[in-house]
């Protein structure tokens, strides 16, 4: 459940609550979320106080779960300070090394589009974002305000002068970290790990700018397909009043 004093501070914002779903990640289990709309001036500020009691973005939506019987969701956090890259995570840097990162802002492309079906319809053709089409696409990337980048990571190509767009992660900036909201990537390139590249990527950004934290999204005990966010370690993660360490 949300911690109270988060409305108490923010009574410009009002908050609603969904009904009951089946939960999309843990059979026999039903979801509900606390959520609020970030419009405004002052929707940066907003954000960043949601933020830190455990809210993530969606759009111009900013979330929580508030599930009566289960509490499985916790909102995840690498803290910097302190975070030394693995040997087999320096493996995955150096197989990466070739990928130039270029910081943009969060304009949809048609190029961006083309990758992101390639990315679905390899690993998620099942999934809810299967039948996304491209305006859909454009919202989820167009759609926020607060201070959204996008992270383009490019190969360099040596038939033409343009460098071939390979991965795209959708990051909030924050003053104390980024949040990575969401990442697709070139298939064909999954045996460099460049899915795990992305966030040791993030977490070297946020070293380079003294940044604090990098946000992961919901870590979801008894989901297998959440279980890779254990591998950042230190980390922090909301119980619905305070951070606590993360084994």
């Amino acid at each position: 459940m949300m911690n109270k004093t988060i409305i108490q501070n923010i009574d410009n914002l009002t908050f609603y609550l969904t009904v009951e779903d089946p939960c999309s990640y843990l059979d026999g289990k039903v979801e509900r979320k606390i959520f609020t709309k970030l419009n405004g001036k002052n929707a940066t500020d907003y954000f960043e106080q949601l933020s830190q009691h455990g809210f993530r973005r969606s759009q111009n939506i900013a979330y929580i779960p508030a599930c009566k019987a289960c509490n499985a969701c916790r909102s995840a956090r690498i803290i910097i300070n302190g975070f030394k890259f693995s040997k087999s995570q320096r493996r995955v840097l150096n197989k990466n090394k070739d990928l130039i990162r270029k910081i943009k802002p969060n304009h949809p492309s048609s190029q961006q589009y083309r990758l992101f079906n390639r990315y679905i319809n390899a690993r998620h053709s099942d999934g809810e974002m299967s039948n996304m089409g491209v305006m859909d696409f454009a919202k989820m990337i167009a759609e926020s305000n607060v201070n959204t980048k996008l992270f383009e990571y490019y190969l360099p190509n040596e038939e033409t002068e343009e460098d071939t767009l390979v991965a795209v992660a959708l990051t909030d900036i924050m003053s104390d970290g980024v949040s990575m909201v969401y990442s697709f990537f070139e298939p064909s390139l999954e045996k460099t790990s460049i899915g795990k590249y992305l966030i040791l990527d993030h977490i070297r950004y946020s070293q380079e700018n003294k940044l604090p934290y990098v946000y992961l999204g919901f870590y979801i005990d008894g989901s297998k397909s959440m279980e890779y966010k254990n591998q950042y370690q230190p980390q922090e993660q909301f119980d619905g009043t305070e951070w606590q360490k993360a084994d």
